[in-house]
């Protein structure tokens, strides 16, 4: 049973200065826009459009509700915070957004390697694609995202929720996550940091390796190919992939893996930007925005909305 003293927490932000704070609400909110707006365009585009309904933008469409997700939970009220002299989340709003960006940052991980072992497929056995990535196979790795997410996130806002807040209630971050709050906690934390220790193995760095190991299939499979305008093509398609997937996990790798005695919040505050901020926003750019077919779901979107 929880037995918390604590009602609400103060949240410090990124920085305390007003004159930082007006610049980064600005950013905070160009971020969010272009977040919100290019993941929600993705989301309609392929459900309008029938001919996107294959497992690739599937796939796609899951990532976009995953960002939108994660990026709502977070900056609305980063910029609630910056907007009024109100910088309290309570306890119960704390514990939700923990909850909702643990379930998305789990589904993320999980997302990316169920991603790269579908275009793993469709370049190494572009005969069998079909056959083996068929709505069953789909519907299962989507079923198993959700199922390790969904865990991930029970499993350790559980944990949290047991914890003993007596002390300071002053979060020295921009939200509500795991590290923050293990520091203010009045209860032994080694439970907690068991835990999240297991999680970043078998999620980040399991997933990490697994999806290097589908683009190392495809990299060597690209070299195969003849014509030297196609050999550019998927190298920089596959380059994009990699960078954004590297940007974000390996962040979450070095926040995670660490007791809670050595966070130091000044720096880990920027290194969790890019995994809650950056990669969100540049997924629908890397992931679909530069393709064809997707560009092509777009312009009728739009075609239709213009009638």
């Amino acid at each position: 049973m929880n037995s918390s003293i604590v009602t609400e927490f103060m949240i410090l932000g990124l920085t305390q200065k007003p004159e930082l704070q007006r610049i980064l609400f600005i950013v905070f909110l160009f971020i969010y826009l272009v977040a919100f707006l290019g993941n929600m365009l993705i989301v309609i585009a392929i459900i309008y459009n029938t001919s996107l309904h294959t497992p690739m933008y599937v796939l796609l469409l899951a990532l976009a509700i995953v960002d939108t997700i994660c990026t709502t939970s977070i900056i609305p009220k980063i910029l609630e915070t910056m907007l009024t002299s109100r910088k309290t989340i309570s306890y119960g709003g704390c514990m939700s957004q923990l909850f909702f960006f643990t379930w998305s940052l789990g589904a993320e991980m999980v997302l990316f390697t169920t991603m790269a072992y579908d275009r793993y497929v469709a370049i190494c056995f572009p005969l069998r694609y079909s056959a083996i990535m068929n709505h069953y196979m789909c519907v299962a790795l989507l079923s198993i995202v959700m199922a390790i997410a969904v865990t991930n996130s029970w499993v350790h806002t559980g944990l949290i929720l047991r914890l003993t807040f007596c002390g300071s209630n002053t979060i020295d971050h921009f939200f509500c996550e795991i590290p923050p709050l293990l520091a203010l906690s009045c209860s032994p934390v080694r439970v907690n940091e068991v835990m999240v220790y297991v999680a970043d193995i078998t999620l980040a760095v399991g997933d990490f390796t697994l999806t290097c190991i589908s683009y190392s299939f495809i990299i060597v499979a690209i070299l195969r190919i003849r014509t030297t305008e196609g050999k550019r093509k998927a190298f920089s398609t596959c380059s994009s992939h990699l960078i954004v997937v590297s940007l974000y996990y390996s962040p979450v790798i070095y926040t995670y893996i660490r007791p809670a005695s050595s966070y130091t919040f000044e720096k880990d505050k920027v290194v969790a930007a890019l995994y809650t901020l950056v990669t969100p926003t540049l997924n629908p750019i890397v992931y679909s925005f530069r393709n064809k077919d997707m560009q092509a779901g777009i312009r009728k979107v739009f075609a239709f909305l213009k009638h």
